[in-house]
């Protein structure tokens, strides 16, 4: 997005933006606008929904409780989807807040859990994925929001992706691959539909190897030498495959 009115407050609202639109905030962004910040009537401000662009506003009331904002034009239109598929096994709270924020800054445009056998935390919210993804896309100037997908597990996942994916290629950082620069494999999908994935801290089991064996539409590649936690790992991929076959170029 042009850094057009970089210096203004951008937040997210979840409904349709149009001009001259007289939008309610909700209690917490009023709070955080009123209280917080100390905004005053005809401050401008910056709102985007993942849908509209983003649009130029103003302060029309506020009070302790209560903020409305009116907006005044769209000065950024909303950029093509994102298409990268991105998925990763459930970590605890303040690393799944990390790797959350991370993919959506680094361009991914749907994030699913996927539960292994050797993943430690069974459930996550995706409410706590959606407010992560927002806050990132509020600080890093993102208009396109990705979509979270319902939780699901790694055999569902496998056996249902030809379905669910068709023509997608899934890229899998497998820690057992011998190291070796990963980017003339990902050279040969260059213009195909991606998914990445990125497994549990204790690694894929015998079982799931197995399972990842065989198919196609999978591409197993290595990070390097080093052993990497699965939040980092994650934004190296991520960079790995912007850089060589994504938006990068």
């Amino acid at each position: 997005m042009p850094r057009t009115h970089k210096t203004q407050q951008r937040l997210y609202v979840d409904m349709p933006l149009s001009a001259k639109k007289t939008i309610k905030l909700d209690k917490m962004q009023s709070n955080y606008l009123a209280n917080v910040l100390r905004k005053k009537t005809g401050d401008r401000l910056v709102l985007f929904n993942g849908r509209d662009g983003a649009w130029l506003a103003f302060i029309s009331t506020v009070s302790r409780k209560l903020v409305e904002v009116e907006t005044i034009e769209c000065f950024a239109r909303q950029p093509p989807h994102n298409d990268l598929w991105y998925g990763f096994a459930p970590l605890k709270s303040a690393r799944l807040d990390y790797m959350a924020q991370k993919a959506c800054e680094m361009g991914a445009g749907m994030i699913q859990p996927v539960v292994t056998e050797y993943t430690q935390i069974r459930r996550i919210k995706e409410e706590r994925i959606i407010a992560n993804v927002i806050e990132a896309a509020e600080q890093c100037e993102v208009l396109n929001l990705p979509q979270v997908l319902p939780q699901t597990s790694l055999l569902s996942l496998i056996e249902n992706w030809p379905r669910d994916h068709s023509g997608r290629i899934l890229i899998i950082a497998d820690e057992e691959i011998s190291p070796a620069s990963p980017i003339e494999q990902l050279l040969a999908h260059k213009n195909r539909p991606l998914g990445l994935m990125i497994g549990p801290e204790g690694g894929f089991s015998q079982n799931e190897r197995d399972l990842l064996r065989g198919h196609d539409f999978i591409v197993r590649i290595s990070l390097g030498p080093r052993i990497l936690r699965a939040d980092t790992a994650a934004v190296a991929a991520l960079a790995l495959i912007q850089a060589t076959i994504g938006d990068w170029d």
